[in-house]
């Protein structure tokens, strides 16, 4: 009942500045591969989080985050989905229980609920929701983490994901738009990084060389059943395991305390040590989307990435007042990939208006170019259906979204987004282009405890 009122809603704001009352859905897109949740920053000035537990060395997680997005022009057709999640998690303090110097135990479960409106209406590859995805109750995390070496040394290991350590950035999920928040996309289309909440078997490791510079590097097991809708998490098998992925970063920071403009600039990449499925051809070396045959399998990819933030302007070293820029450029190094290269560009402005210094305004746009292998299956299936074959090879998803923290526990951002030449990857079989897409997103988070904290 609460999902329910909570989907009208949102959904009804949404819609009726852009939807006319007919709806039609289509549901041939596929699943997009999906980051981490964006949570609410308890971390406030004037409420303290609700932890009952905290003396006892054990902190709990409880938060919800809604996205509704309607298409008022483009896409296949008009209309309008919402998705939420549900997080709950404890942190488990090993020194305060145990009696393990710098030893945490993590623990979180989510349920995801509802619709994608790229998979509804749009047919591109990449959802305009970020919290769509792996629509269950699932284990998300059950990590050991331990700092050494008088936290030069941190290592964590067990259930997990890459893309909650890696390629990542606080910055990102201030937007409503998969394309950025919580990873740039490209490494979902091009590697097999594994992503939240689809936990699997995992270790990483950070060593810190300098006082500016970090080493960061994990391995994280890809196994298809981990994909499955049916698949909650619980199930720690590794039978079905095709290989691994290996993601590191090299990491220059200028972030401590009293410096007035932080920065970060990183570099990274992947090793992909799994199976994948060819972008065009099929077993028998046709073309699988003409042929209805299995892809053919295939192994082994790498890639490369640099990435920055930088803050441009703040008054006062101790304020959050301040406008950030902040990109990624991302390749290929080897493997028959989907996308030849990903390039981003944001800005995302702290402090608005007198009075809302958390609140923040932002704009983001992207550009993933497709490899050849891509435009040519696309290509193939569009003149197969009566089409001119004239295919974009450029897809370029933006977004302006403004953050209004109402409280220390309730944020929402309602945004715009636009896509310019969606890709066909949800009706490949359409003879015509997809037409640019207008959207409009309402995106909300809350953070129980802080909520709780705040009513005492």
């Amino acid at each position: 009942m609460f999902y329910g009122f909570l989907k009208g809603a949102c959904l009804a704001g949404v819609a009726a500045l852009t939807l006319s009352p007919a709806f039609a859905q289509d549901s041939n897109a596929p699943a997009n591969d999906q980051p981490p949740p964006a949570l609410p920053d308890p971390a406030t000035d004037t409420a303290k989080p609700f932890q009952p537990l905290a003396a006892d060395g054990i902190t709990l997680d409880l938060s919800y985050t809604g996205e509704a997005a309607a298409n008022a022009t483009g896409g296949l057709r008009r209309d309008a989905a919402y998705t939420g999640q549900i997080y709950m998690g404890a942190n488990f303090d090993l020194d305060r229980i145990a009696g393990i110097n710098g030893g945490t135990l993590h623990f979180a479960v989510t349920n995801r609920h509802g619709d994608s409106l790229s998979a509804l209406a749009l047919g591109n590859n990449t959802s305009v929701q970020e919290v769509w995805g792996t629509q269950n109750t699932h284990l998300a995390i059950l990590t050991w983490e331990q700092t050494l070496l008088s936290g030069r040394l941190w290592f964590e290991a067990g259930r997990s994901q890459a893309n909650i350590h890696f390629l990542n950035s606080p910055l990102y999920c201030n937007f409503q738009s998969n394309s950025t928040c919580g990873n740039p996309t490209f490494v979902f289309k091009n590697s097999n990084f594994t992503y939240f909440p689809a936990s699997s078997w995992m270790a990483h490791a950070k060593v810190k060389l300098t006082s500016t510079i970090t080493a960061h590097a994990g391995v994280y097991e890809v196994n298809p059943d981990r994909k499955r809708n049916e698949d909650n998490g619980f199930n720690f098998s590794t039978r079905s395991a095709t290989g691994v992925i290996i993601p590191w970063e090299l990491t220059y920071a200028r972030d401590g305390a009293g410096t007035r403009l932080p920065g970060h600039y990183i570099v990274g990449g992947w090793f992909d040590r799994a199976d994948y499925a060819d972008p065009l051809r099929d077993d028998q070396d046709g073309i699988a989307i003409l042929s209805n045959r299995q892809a053919r399998t295939l192994h082994g990819r790498s890639g490369l990435y640099v990435r920055f933030d930088q803050m441009l302007t703040r008054a006062d070293p101790n304020s959050a007042r301040g406008l950030s820029l902040f990109g990624v450029a991302m390749g290929n190094l080897s493997g028959r990939v989907e996308e030849s290269h990903f390039l981003e560009l944001g800005l995302l402005q702290t402090g608005t208006f007198p009075g809302r210094d958390r609140d923040t305004i932002g704009f983001m746009i992207n550009d993933q170019q497709f490899s050849d292998l891509a435009v040519e299956r696309m290509r193939a299936a569009q003149m197969s259906a009566g089409g001119d074959g004239n295919i974009k090879r450029h897809q370029y998803m933006m977004e302006l979204a403004y953050g209004a923290q109402l409280s220390p526990a309730i944020r929402i951002s309602p945004n715009v987004q636009y896509i310019l030449n969606p890709d066909q990857t949800g009706a490949p079989f359409r003879a015509k282009a997809i037409p640019n897409a207008l959207v409009f997103g309402f995106k909300f988070t809350v953070d129980a405890p802080t909520l709780l904290g705040g009513l005492r």
